[in-house]
């Protein structure tokens, strides 16, 4: 490393870290090479996934954006626990090289503190590496000694939104993508500096299209205007947040309805895992369905639906009993909101990178209402 040293962490169940080795050697190699470009893939989170060309300025342009608002410099050390075929994992190593920080590097896995034997400065993660290092006692108290931590690459619920306002250290929700190589804005989740907005670089300027979603101008890491698919609340002082997926609304009867917020507001309600989504309905256009996974003390086996109706009552099986989260559906969500058809499934359809596949929701839920 440029000024700074790379220490490759072995995971405790593995003998060698080939795999990591590798791509790290890799991409190394090509950022050394005479080429200003280098290729990049993107995740799939937003279509198909694909390799796009970027400049290698623009990546540095990237990682000194970063470290300037957060305070890094030389001889920090930073944690690389995620993988380096994708953008995130690749930043890591650019700001390190930039600004001569000392990488530890470590095969990604859902433990990445399980073996860190020294106090980090900075150390970057998805919510489910967060959320298994806050379950296991030793590895919190590993990750409470890390000044600074970021989270991207997904969601942040509320419930893991909670347990990281009590960490004693810095710990901000990224926003970002592959084409603005990482993130263009951060939002402090802990301390009184905690806020639901994100705050964009100074460099970065946002707007909102004539569809609500956000326009990205980031000149530093991207050559083109970026109009994302992202529904958007934007302040005039240029912060936002994000409301959902502009391919996530469902139009019912007339009414737009964001998934997300659905979701959102279900969250604190309903312990197992689910989702929303819909199915063309002849009445409405679409109608909403929850899927929710079985093994439920409150549902039937997979294949039973559960037709909600706009009216505050629910048609089961008569030798079901109106259960308290039900009840909360029609206290918390306002009438158009009220999901039409609940089904219980085994399992929510992910995607590769573990957030929801939408496509592959409304697909389960057709099947199972055409089916029922």
């Amino acid at each position: 490393m440029d000024n700074g040293q790379l220490i490759i962490k072995r995971h405790p169940d593995n003998c060698q870290l080939s795999t990591i080795n590798c791509q790290l050697s890799e991409f190394i190699s090509d950022w050394k090479s005479p080429s200003p470009y280098l290729e990049v893939q993107t995740s799939g989170s937003t279509g198909v996934p694909k390799r796009i060309t970027v400049r290698k300025e623009q990546m540095v342009n990237s990682a000194r954006l970063t470290c300037d608002y957060l305070g890094l410099r030389q001889r920090d050390k930073a944690l690389l626990c995620m993988p380096l075929r994708y953008i995130a994992g690749k930043m890591m190593v650019v700001r390190s090289l930039v600004a001569g920080l000392d990488l530890i590097v470590r095969e990604p896995s859902g433990h990445p503190m399980a073996d860190i034997d020294m106090p980090l400065r900075f150390a970057a993660m998805i919510p489910l590496q967060v959320y298994n290092t806050l379950q296991v006692p030793e590895e919190r108290e590993r990750l409470c000694q890390t000044e600074i931590l970021i989270i991207g690459g997904g969601s942040i619920d509320r419930e893991l939104e909670a347990q990281i306002q009590e960490l004693p250290i810095c710990v901000y929700s990224t926003y970002g993508m592959t084409e603005t190589l990482s993130h263009i804005a951060l939002r402090r989740l802990n301390g009184p500096e905690a806020s639901s907005y994100y705050t964009p670089f100074p460099s970065v300027k946002l707007s909102l299209s004539a569809d609500g979603t956000l326009v990205i101008d980031a000149p530093l890491v991207a050559d083109e205007t970026l109009v994302t698919n992202d529904v958007a609340e934007l302040l005039p002082d240029g912060r936002f947040r994000i409301l959902g997926r502009k391919d996530n609304i469902i139009n019912s009867g007339g009414i737009k309805i964001q998934a997300e917020t659905v979701e959102e507001a279900l969250r604190p309600v309903i312990s197992a895992n689910f989702a929303i989504t819909s199915v063309p309905d002849p009445k409405f256009g679409e109608a909403m369905v929850l899927l929710i996974t079985a093994g439920n003390d409150h549902f039937p086996g997979q294949g039973t639906t559960f037709s909600l109706t706009g009216k505050q009552s629910i048609s089961l099986p008569e030798s079901s009993l109106l259960s308290e989260w039900e009840e909360k559906i029609f206290e918390i969500l306002p009438k158009y909101q009220r999901p039409k058809h609940i089904l219980p499934i085994e399992a929510i359809p992910l995607t590769g990178s573990g957030k929801i596949d939408r496509a592959a929701c409304r697909k389960l839920a057709k099947q199972l209402t055409m089916d029922n």
